[in-house]
Formats: structure tokens, sequence, C-alpha cells
């Protein structure tokens, strides 16, 4: 998300190698997948070129490379590349060739995983919103219509890759494909056209040829040759489902996603690298971080609710940045991995059960040996003797000893520094203090009032029926004819309002009645409030605003969206309430906003002018903002910080930043006040920070998107904010702290910047955490001298971590540990 057996190879039928020199053999067999003949223990990232920038690719494929990674996993998205039905989009950071050809160019494998349903937080699950307006068509199930798109679509991507040779088995990157997503989780809610369907494409991925091996992940009756594969925090205890697959974990969750309202995520780099020596201990060959690199949801792609950043706690944060201690703990994880390479995927097994979930397992050839100590006790260290050697294996870790008698690594054991990144103000020269803001409102007059629109019905439509994905919103608008000895009349009348469309802003007669707005995963609610309405025609006007659609379970697909009613007015007549429905009423739709249409966000619109400076309004409700700044110095990442903002969206030089929602405070309560035990298993609820501050407040503002000299950006802002607080920095290393054992080398650096001051260094049994360090009860008593001595004025700087380099601790038999905290 069981050891394997020896198995015969089952090799795949290449029959087009001699076509291509530089082919490259792919098959597998239960025991690991075989590259040129040669068996692989293979590490993987998932990177969706998407959620970052071509100018970032290659930085962040060189880093997943030295971070230990053979092999960089991306899903394919169609909804972004067929926006319009049979028109296509490959353009930006839509180019999937170059991206795939970056990864090349690194001397790295790909894993493609087309699909074309995603899942991944992304809007609909990749899947394009004029699927669910096709005329008889059932969305990932036996159905004609939709399997006749996903076949024309899948055929596509595969012929792009064929043609740019991009297939190993024609000399390119790509290892593994993988066919559809995680569908085995929600077969069930398809019955047997689920089962049909999911044979169906089994078939259709084997017609293809493409000469490397399919997997569907999730799929635990996948037919052969397909390989079923596990998704999860864990995937220790998954076993396959033939004997000839060998054991793949496609997604091992790194962290978790965020949602508007929700907490922040950690998982802790020891249990993340613990999963990963357990899945390898018990026969694992292939594993893949999800995500290895997050990035951004830019533009409107993200599902129903969740933000805008998708870092995901990932060992590279959003802006490409190493998320210490993460990528460097398990960069240490991997070389030794790699090390012991030949001996996992060849040796023998055998394995010795000491009870209270405690193991060892040996893998042996006749040259080598290497071994797997686990604990998997959340709460006890336990002391085994094997081969005559006592060893401690710290509670939820993994020791692991290439040459059975030696700990090279264990998974509880950081030593890799921590990095603590800083927002830092922009710099750029001659920039003012303050920005100077621009402002025009969204009219919304002639829709509220007059209530007329481009489409009629006798009835309420989903918005997907309406407005598909062309925009966030969807006014829907009916008119009222009330006389005052209507039975209904009174001077307590309400207006009561079933919505799903997770924002609803309500207008009687053009006045501004409320808003509401749903939770993440509770998408019904209900608007209620008093209303006052005239003798004779009253228009009743619902602006409907999505957050993204629903992504995944059974039947995402048909969630009602926007409003489906009933739309009730209720009075008061005598002790009698009475109700007038006006769902069935005739209703008027208006898809989106004049704004957005006209791109008033768009240097070049030609509707981008009548812009004030004069009496800028603040929490003003549907109101455009304009600014000019200039790029901060350096090469930083740049974010903008919209504390103050209410709801909206942001652009830079007409790039989509994303939808912003920074008056959207995290849940007060739940969240970790002390430092995160990594002990036990892992799930998003564990470790979660950031309880009553805004979900989101900076917003990744990608280099690219800049230029030289001035920049504008342009906010829509939907609920009411106070721009004045806008401004533009840089993300950067604050301060840098380590722990490392004795016998190991700990390692500093600032990325960049010199290491300024030394604010703290101990060497015994130092206390604490970064930030918060303490000396213990044994301290060399000269340490601080010798770590400025290597480090101050340094970039970066390494210290052999024993008493010979550090001098004497006087702790006695017990081992010893250099804390060091730095400021860059």
């Amino acid at each position: 998300m069981a050891i394997s057996k020896f198995a015969f190879c089952f090799c795949l039928s290449i029959a087009m190698l001699s076509l291509y020199a530089d082919a490259t053999e792919v098959s597998h067999d239960g025991r690991a997948i075989t590259i040129d003949g040669k068996r692989r223990l293979l590490l993987s990232g998932s990177i969706h070129y998407p959620r970052s920038t071509p100018g970032m690719w290659p930085d962040l494929i060189k880093k997943s490379k030295e971070g230990g990674l053979d092999a960089i996993e991306t899903y394919v998205f169609w909804n972004v590349h067929e926006p319009v039905r049979r028109q296509y989009d490959f353009t930006g950071n839509l180019d999937l060739v170059r991206f795939l050809k970056t990864v090349q160019d690194e001397g790295l494998y790909a894993v493609l995983r087309i699909g074309p349903y995603v899942c991944a937080e992304w809007n609909y699950g990749g899947l394009p919103v004029w699927l669910h307006n096709l005329p008889g068509c059932e969305i990932r199930t036996a159905n004609d219509v939709y399997m006749s798109e996903m076949k024309n679509f899948t055929t596509l991507i595969v012929d792009m890759m064929k043609k740019e040779k991009l297939f190993a088995s024609q000399g390119g990157p790509i290892i593994i494909a993988q066919i559809e997503n995680e569908y085995g989780n929600v077969q069930s809610y398809y019955g047997d056209a689920g089962k049909a369907y999911m044979n169906w494409c089994s078939n259709f991925a084997q017609s293809l040829d493409i000469g490397v091996p399919w997997i569907m992940c999730q799929q635990s009756d996948a037919p052969q040759p397909m390989i079923n594969t596990c998704n999860g925090w864990y995937c220790d205890n998954f076993k396959p489902n033939n004997d000839n697959s060998p054991k793949m974990w496609t997604e091992n969750w790194t962290g978790w996603f965020k949602s508007w309202g929700g907490k922040d995520p950690l998982r802790t780099a020891e249990d993340l690298a613990y999963s990963v020596a357990r899945f390898f201990q018990t026969g694992g060959t292939f594993q893949n971080y999800y995500m290895y690199h997050g990035g951004t949801n830019f533009g409107r792609t993200a599902a129903a609710y969740i933000t805008t950043t998708y870092d995901y706690d990932a060992p590279l944060d959003e802006y490409g940045n190493l998320n210490q201690p993460k990528w460097g703990h398990l960069k240490q994880l991997h070389e030794i991995l790699k090390s012991m390479e030949y001996t996992l995927t060849h040796g023998n097994i055998t394995t010795i059960d000491f009870g209270n979930s405690v193991s060892a397992t040996m893998y042996a050839t006749n040259d080598s040996a290497s071994c797997f100590f686990g604990n998997a006790n959340s709460t006890t260290d336990h002391t085994i003797t094997f081969q005559g050697n006592k060893y401690t294996i710290p509670a939820w870790s993994v020791s692991i000893l290439p040459d059975c008698k030696t700990e090279g690594y264990n998974t509880a054991k950081v030593n890799t520094q921590t990095s603590v990144k800083v927002k830092m103000v922009n710099k750029a020269e001659d920039e003012p203090e303050s920005l100077g803001w621009l402002w025009r409102p969204e009219n919304i007059d002639d829709t509220r009032l007059q209530g007329k629109g481009e489409v009629t019905a006798n009835k309420l439509m989903d918005q997907k029926d309406v407005a598909a994905d062309a925009s966030d919103y969807l006014w829907y608008m009916t008119s009222v004819h009330l006389n005052k000895d209507d039975p209904i009349w009174s001077g307590n009348m309400t207006l009561k309002v079933n919505a799903t469309g997770f924002i609803l802003h309500v207008y009687a007669n053009g006045e501004y009645l409320g808003s509401e707005w749903a939770k993440y995963n509770d998408y019904n609610y209900v608007f209620e409030k008093n209303v006052k309405l005239n003798p004779g025609k009253n228009v009743i006007s619902l602006l409907s605003a999505t957050v993204g659609f629903p992504n995944y379970g059974g039947g995402f697909e048909v969630i009602n969206t926007g409003v489906p009613g009933p739309v009730v007015l209720v009075g008061q007549n005598g002790d009698e309430m009475v109700i007038k429905d006006l769902s069935g009423h005739k209703w008027s739709y208006e898809v989106g906003l004049h704004g957005l249409k006209n791109q008033l966000f768009s240097t070049d619109s030609r509707y981008a002018a009548k812009w004030s400076a004069e009496n800028l309004p603040i929490n003003r409700m549907m109101t455009w903002y304009k600014t000019t700044f200039k790029a901060p110095l350096g090469t930083d990442p740049v974010v903008v910080d919209l504390q103050g903002l209410g709801k909206g969206h942001a652009w830079v030089n007409g790039n989509s930043l994303g939808r912003y929602w920074p008056s959207y405070l995290a849940e007060e309560d739940g969240c970790s006040l002390e430092a995160c035990d990594y002990r036990g298993s892992y799930d998003n609820n564990k470790c979660v920070f950031n309880c009553g501050k805004p979900t989101q407040r900076w917003y990744h503002v990608p280099r690219s998107f800049m230029q030289d000299g001035q920049n504008t950006l342009v906010l829509f802002e939907e609920f009411g904010g106070n721009p004045s607080l806008v401004n533009f920095q840089t993300v950067t290393t604050g301060t840098v702290c380590a722990n490392a054992y004795e016998k190991h080398t700990l390692e500093l650096e600032c990325q960049g910047r010199p290491i300024s001051s030394i604010k703290f260094a101990s060497f015994g049994n130092p206390q604490g955490r970064c930030g918060s360090f303490e000396k213990g009860s044994c301290d060399a008593k000269n340490v601080l001298s010798v770590i400025q001595n290597e480090c101050v004025g340094k970039e970066k700087c390494s210290i052999d971590v024993s008493e010979s380099k550090l001098g004497s601790a006087n702790c006695g038999a017990s081992v010893k540990r250099l804390a060091v905290e730095a400021v860059c």
C-alpha cells in the first residue's frame, strides 16, 4: 500500500525489441522486476507534472535522484488534457512528454499511471466533467459510451508515448504502466458491471502492446498478467494474488492532503522509514512514495474542498525544498537497501519470530547475507540474541544489518538534519513597504436584479448539468408573484434553500440576505433566513459556488452539486405554517461571473480597464483588486501572504495561483501539543498541527510566473477582505538542527547560505528537540568550539561523531549522540 516465493520467470513478450537498438527488456517473476536481465529493488517517488512548472522539473527530479530514487511516478490527468471533448492541451506544465524526457535526462525510470481515473485529490478524480453530460454515459463501469471515451484517451496517450519512443521497450524511461486506479476499493458499488469493466480494462491494456508490465493498484482480483499492487501507510502484510507477481507498493503515503478547515498533517521520518524497511523485510521489491513532491493545485484543479497547497508533508516540500529530516533519513535508508540489492532479490529467506512482535529476517546467498531486525511493538524496546550477539531494537523500528553482524541503519535513529523554514520579506530593489492597490466591483447588479440567464428550465438543475466545469459559479434565478391576500403573506417570511454547491450567496430583489457553506465531506446544508418581499414580482437569485468536484468513492460522479432543492418560502398565517415551494418554478441559469468571463486577471484583456485607486473598499463582497510588485531578489521560492482576505482566486501576470481562502480557520481542537511520537500506527489524524489558524495563508508564486521589472497581482475577492496586508515573501532555511549517533557523521547545510552561528551543541545525552535542546547528564566540554571552528562561515560542514573528534563525554557505556542547532 508473506515473503515472496521463488518462481519461474514470467517474461512478457516484447516482440518489438528488435526494432530498437537501445531497447530495455522489462519482465518480472514472483521475486522482482527484472530490467535487462537484472533483478531490481526499485525505489520510486510520485511527482505530478501539473502541480509544478516546467522550470521546476529538472531540480525536482535531480533532488529525487540524489535522494536515492530509481524512478519517478506520475498520473496522467485526463480532464486538463481534454478539457473539451476532442480538444487537447499538452502545453506548459501539461507537457507530459517534456516531463518524461526530463526524467530520462536525469537517468531515472518512469512509472506512468494512465488511469485515466486518478483520484489524487484532483477535480472530479481527473475525469473531464463533460463525460457527465454525454448521453447514456455511466462512469467507471461496463458502459459502452464511457469505455469508448476512455479507450480513445488512453490510446491517445499510449500512441504519444510510442511516437516519442518513451516506453522502455523502445529505449525510453517508462518501465511500468497502470490502467484504472484503486478500482477494487469501489468495484462492489457497480456490481457485476464493475467486474466486467475491470476485466475489460485488463484486456484493453494488454491490447496496446507497450512492451512493459501493466499494474492495477488495490485490485485483489486483477487478472494475469496484470500485477496487483498495494496502496496505504503500511503494506508489509500485502501479498500479490499470483505467485508470479512481485510484491509492489504503488502508494506509500508520505503524509496527507489538507482540506479547507482541516489541520496540518505530519508523518514522522521515523515512521515513514519504518514502513519502508518493514516492506522490504517482508519481501517487497518495488516501493513508491506518494508523494515525493506534492506541489500546488494551480487554477481550479483541486478536488472538492481540497486546499491549493498539496504539500503532503512529502520529502520535497511544496516549493521544491528538501523537507528535512525526512528527505535525508530516507536517502540513508535507500543507500543501505541498494547495497543489499542482489542479496534481497536472490537470497534464500529465513525468518525468526522472537515473540512480542519482534522478528529477524535473513536473506542469504552463497556469497553474502543481510538481515532485518523488526520490532513492531509500539511501546517497548527489545534486546535479542542473534548468532551469539546481542542487539537492542527500539520500539516501532527496524534495524538493518547489511552483513548480519553490524547495524548499518535503524529507522528510529535519525542522523540527518532538521531544517526550519522561515518566511522573509521581499527584498526587491526599490520595492515600497506596502503595495498600492486598484479596484473595481464585480458587476452582479443586472444578474441579481433582473434574474435573466442563458438557460431556463422548470426545475432545479444540477450545477454540472448546466455549467459542466466552465466555472465555479452558477446563478439560479426565479421570480415569485405575491399578493397581500396570498395565504403565505406575512411580515415574517423565511427563505429556505437546500444546497450542495459548497457555497451559496442569496439575494432577494437584489438585496443580499446572507451566505452559507459546507464542510469537507459533508456537502449538504440548508440556508434559512428571514426575507422581506414586496407585493407583486419578486426576484430570488442564488449564486452557487463550487470549490472543486468530489474525486473519490463509488458514484462520486453523480453526487449532487449546486442547489438540488427544495427551495421554499415559509410564512405564518395565524397559527398555521404555510409553505410555498419554488422548486418547480421557471428557473433561469447564468454560468460564471462577468469579470471572469472578461478575464480581468489577464494583462491582455480588452476589458481590463476602469480600475480605480479612489476609496479603496475593504470587506466588500464580489470585488476585484489589482497591484504591481517586483520579484524578490535571489532564487529562493516566493509566496504571497494573503492574510486578511476572505475567499477568492489569485493570479500573477495572468497565471493562476489557485483558489485562496485564508478566512477559513482550521478546527480548534485535536492538535498535537507535544512533538509527535513516531511509535505506533500512523493515520492522518495522529499528528496534526495549526489548530485555530488559517487553513492556508501563504500561496506559491513560481518564479517562472514572474518577470524582471513590474509584475501584476490580481485578486477576485468573493467574501470580502482587506488587501492592505498582502505581501510577498521568500521561503528559506532559518535554522538547522541535527542529531547524529556515535560512529555516524553529522552534516549541516543551509541550502546555499552560510552558517552564521552555532546556537547549541552537545555531545553526550542531550535532551529536547530542535529549538529547545538542553544538555543532559553527560557532555563533552569543548564540543561547541569544535563545531564553531568546523562550520561557521561555511554553507555546509560534516562532523565525525566520535570522542576522538569531540572529546570525552563521560557517559560510560551509553550510546552517545551529538545535537547541534545552527543559525543560517
